[in-house]
């Protein structure tokens, strides 16, 4: 092989190694501490597929209901989302607190601060934007919001679609 090859291939094989560190670097991912402990706080469903959605017809919802099964009050600290194409609000009758989003997108997420009383439920609606990502976004989806309470544990509500334009 002369020189000019052996260059090439160097360049391109640098290219690819930069860009998979790039993106293991721009990866979402749970809060630190997740992996290690798990929410006191439950939910009887944490995971929902929207099936096949339109960019076109706008956003959808789902409604996770949060329970906190303990005798004592807990309160959760932070809701995050894994992506800026995902919102999650708190609800509580008539009211919504947020939107609470993915950290470092577009500004700091707000801190939760909310009481779960002993036996009580929240309700967290989930929102996803399938046009967020514009025409690159059409596909397949795996979305989380991460519900991270006082004691640092993490309870995680997923959602799926598949993306049509």
């Amino acid at each position: 092989m002369d020189k000019k090859t052996l260059a090439t291939g160097a360049l391109i094989a640098l290219g690819i190694a930069g860009l998979f560190f790039w993106g293991a670097q721009n990866r979402a991912s749970l809060p630190e501490n997740s992996a290690s402990q798990k929410s006191v706080l439950a939910a009887g469903e944490t995971l929902y597929d929207f099936g096949t959605i339109s960019m076109a017809r706008g956003t959808v919802e789902k409604l996770f209901e949060v329970t906190n099964p303990t005798a004592r009050d807990i309160t959760l600290e932070n809701l995050t989302t894994s992506c800026m194409c995902t919102t999650a609000f708190i609800v509580k009758r008539d009211a919504r607190r947020g939107p609470f989003g993915m950290p470092g997108h577009g500004g700091s997420v707000p801190p939760a601060n909310e009481v779960v009383k002993a036996g009580s439920t929240l309700a967290i609606a989930v929102v996803y934007d399938p046009a967020a990502h514009g025409p690159a976004g059409i596909g397949s989806i795996d979305r989380f919001v991460y519900l991270e309470d006082e004691t640092g544990g993490v309870l995680e509500l997923e959602i799926k679609a598949n993306v049509t334009p």
